[in-house]
């Protein structure tokens, strides 16, 4: 969720959606997303719509935010009510920020429970909270366990010191493996975060990441390449020459480290950034993104999608705060896709996925490029010619290449 809210039209106080959003819907799965907005401290590579406690007052901060979110949740089964949604249990739940957990247990557990009290959960719905290894406790994680959650995301991003210094990772490497055991001994299922290309970081340093991470053998693994984004604290101290650059190179041969490593030790990539141990471990809140499900996202900044219909809610809390104790949408703003935009958006994720895309759904330009793509060794020939493009590992490291040679002219 960047911090930079795109343009868009007017979103109606009421939230009402126009009436393509219903269109469908009973074949579609329904999610929600909660956007926590605090941290303790903000990492020096986030662009994330975060604030430290210090910096929020009044209805936005920690205390109250639970009973704001809340109030969002019951605003959003009005206006789809309104909007002639049907009635449909929440087959995710995921809890991002930010950091969940700074919020006690009981308040991530009061706002699930008002989710569930609207919309119910579907019989083995999957509901995630990310978390920082310092930022839990036996204790919490069983209150969060009992309450309905299912699955917690750890923000591991390295286990070399002087890597998770320059991230401005505030958690000891030796706090990790302590907080997933207290997990699983909640019975909550594990995924760690990792990333690489940090400035300084070398290839063994990655390596040392990636062997500590399976040794703890999560069910699940997301491995991103450290982007730098403007207006970050990164961002200006690679401007000022203080560390170096990020090298492309670099991060596609720890890519490939990583997924070698992945493979020998039982993880399947499903999407690009992602490996898990069983396809039943696969984040499937994200797998609905891909997929182009529904979802309503509570929280300063946070984005939704119902049938086509895209809206994001204003930036700060404060004024997030506001506009739902005036009893109107905190939505700054929204956009109907196109049919064009749409398609665009179906083959830019699903080529991304280990199921890949079928040869058929693309249009003539598309198809065109199958043959150069297999020569290339950008996807796997065997698939392909079953009428399936799935990336092969060379087409992975150059996934955004490969899509565009799939979109239409």
């Amino acid at each position: 969720m960047p911090s930079i809210l795109p343009l868009g039209d007017p979103a109606p106080a009421d939230g009402v959606l126009p009436g393509q959003a219903a269109d469908g819907a009973s074949s579609r799965l329904f999610s929600l997303y909660v956007h926590i907005p605090f941290c303790a401290v903000r990492c020096g590579y986030c662009d994330f719509n975060t604030y430290t406690a210090t910096e929020l007052g009044g209805g936005a901060s920690q205390d109250a935010y639970a009973q704001t979110a809340a109030s969002e949740i019951a605003f959003a089964a009005r206006a789809m009510a309104a909007s002639g949604l049907p009635e449909r249990k929440l087959d995710t739940v995921f809890f991002g920020g930010g950091t969940p957990t700074l919020l006690p247990a009981g308040d991530l557990a009061a706002v699930l429970h008002t989710a569930v009290e609207h919309w119910g959960l579907a019989e083995g719905a999957e509901v995630t909270t990310e978390a920082n290894p310092d930022s839990v406790s036996p204790a919490s994680l069983r209150q969060l366990a009992d309450a309905g959650f299912t699955r917690v995301s750890f923000g591991m991003q390295s286990a070399v010191p002087h890597v998770l210094k320059v991230l401005d990772r505030t958690h000891q490497p030796s706090r990790v493996p302590q907080a997933i055991e207290w997990a699983r001994e909640a019975g909550l299922k594990v995924s760690v975060d990792l990333i690489y290309g940090t400035p300084g970081e070398s290839e063994g340093d990655w390596e040392t990441s990636v062997r500590t991470a399976l040794s703890y053998q999560p069910d699940h693994i997301s491995a991103y390449a450290l982007i730098i984004e403007e207006g970050t604290k990164l961002a200006a101290q690679i401007r000022r020459g203080e560390v170096q650059a990020i090298d492309d190179d670099d991060h596609a041969a720890k890519y490939a480290l990583a997924d070698g490593l992945f493979a020998d030790a039982g993880l399947g990539w499903y999407e690009v950034s992602n490996w898990s141990r069983t396809p039943e471990d696969a984040c499937r809140h994200n797998l609905n993104y891909w997929h182009g499900q529904d979802w309503w996202g509570i929280g300063p900044g946070a984005h939704s999608h119902v049938g086509g219909v895209r809206w994001w809610n204003v930036k700060h809390p404060t004024a997030y705060a506001g506009r739902l104790a005036q009893g109107v949408s905190p939505a700054a703003g929204r956009e109907t896709l196109d049919a064009p935009t749409r398609e665009l958006e179906r083959i830019m994720l699903q080529t991304r996925l280990s199921e890949g895309i079928l040869v058929d759904s693309l249009g003539p330009s598309g198809r065109r490029e199958v043959a150069q793509l297999i020569a290339q060794e950008l996807v796997d020939p065997a698939q392909a010619f079953r009428g399936r493009l799935v990336l092969t590992l060379k087409g992975r490291l150059l996934a955004d290449a490969v899509v565009r040679r799939l979109l239409p002219d």
